[in-house]
């Protein structure tokens, strides 16, 4: 089942964007998730956003770990590079591919299991180096493929389908994010389309860390009464910090309008854009002010979703090590090999 592709026919009116791609020519496999599963929502908004963003797929790098969310890249962006690998290690071996090839796109897709638990290192340490990455963690609260035990972020309190209570304290991996130095963090709802895309659509196009936290219910194991991750739940707790849109730069488009009026303002392809200026008291690029709204939110039940926070000044980890340019693989010998001098020169800079 998890082999099953999907028709490479497509009909001759389907639309295509700049690059001259059908939205089709970004999905990939037939998905073998449980039907319903939030997990299939997010491939989804994937599939929407890179084709809104002209991104042509083979030059996106997907990386994954375990679980059930790590399964998912076989369902989007079936023409781009991809490599699934050991539980909790997709941080380490993307940021090696990062390093050799700032060339591509990468997009780390993850899960609560394989990120906050045995990748938990590995989480903390893509985010401080400032890995240029799009980082998503598809987050149920469960273990679906081990049949429903409690994750790392379930919530103490919150209970199994069993009945089971938990009694351990969450690992909030946005506020991970933010405390060790991601310069683009959001979260989102699965089930929130309209704003889950703009929120990939950001992270891809982020020039750092850019990290989405997204609760996605598990239909089989944790969508019940008492899961603090289900539909009903996340629906009726959602406290959005701002109605966003995505928009490609190009010359600039600018409005001036009072809190709490709405304008239209005409894009750059002949389309209209409805603004509402909301929460006038919530700046997007305060990281410490970030941290302490999402935590007194969470003491009245709600999850924070929307951007959290964002430095429109990011760097990354090539940046901080004055890397070279072009992909490792593209080097000369000489290149590779700059000889006695320079090596007895950085002998001598270790002594």
């Amino acid at each position: 089942m998890t082999f099953i592709a999907k028709p490479r026919l497509h009909h001759p009116t389907l639309h295509t964007n700049k690059v001259g791609y059908t939205r089709r020519d970004y999905e990939g496999r037939i998905s073998t998730l449980c039907a319903g599963c939030g997990h299939d929502s997010i491939s989804a908004a994937i599939v929407q956003a890179c084709w809104d963003l002209d991104i042509e797929p083979h030059r996106v790098a997907k990386l994954s770990g375990i679980g059930c969310s790590s399964k998912t890249p076989d369902y989007f962006l079936g023409a781009s590079h991809g490599f699934n690998t050991v539980h909790g290690r997709m941080p380490s071996v993307l940021t090696g591919a990062n390093l050799a090839n700032r060339t591509l796109m990468y997009l780390g897709i993850s899960g609560d299991g394989d990120s906050a638990s045995i990748g938990l290192g590995q989480f903390a340490n893509a985010m401080r180096r400032g890995v240029r990455m799009a980082y998503i963690v598809e987050n149920n609260g469960v273990y679906g493929l081990t049949k429903g035990q409690f994750s790392a972020t379930a919530d103490r309190g919150s209970k199994s389908k069993k009945g089971v209570v938990n009694s351990d304290s969450p690992v909030d991996l946005v506020g991970i994010a933010l405390q060790l130095g991601a310069t683009y963090v959001a979260r989102s709802f699965s089930g929130d389309k309209a704003q889950l895309v703009p929120l990939i659509k950001g992270a891809m196009e982020h020039g750092g860390a850019a990290f989405i936290d997204v609760i996605s219910p598990c239909v089989t194991f944790n969508n019940h009464g008492g899961s603090t991750k289900s539909y009903d739940y996340v629906r009726a707790h959602n406290e959005a910090v701002s109605r966003i849109d995505f928009i490609t730069p190009g010359s600039e488009i600018t409005a001036d309008y009072p809190a709490g009026s709405v304008v239209e303002v005409e894009q750059h392809d002949g389309t209209s854009l409805r603004l509402r200026k909301l929460h006038t008291d919530y700046d997007p690029t305060d990281r410490f002010a970030a941290m302490a709204y999402m935590q007194s939110r969470a003491a009245l039940g709600e999850i924070v979703t929307g951007l959290l926070y964002i430095d429109p000044l990011a760097t990354d980890l090539h940046m901080a090590l004055n890397t070279i340019a072009s992909p490792l693989n593209t080097l000369n010998a000489k290149q590779l090999n700059p000889g006695k001098t320079a090596l007895d020169k950085i002998n001598a800079s270790l002594r």
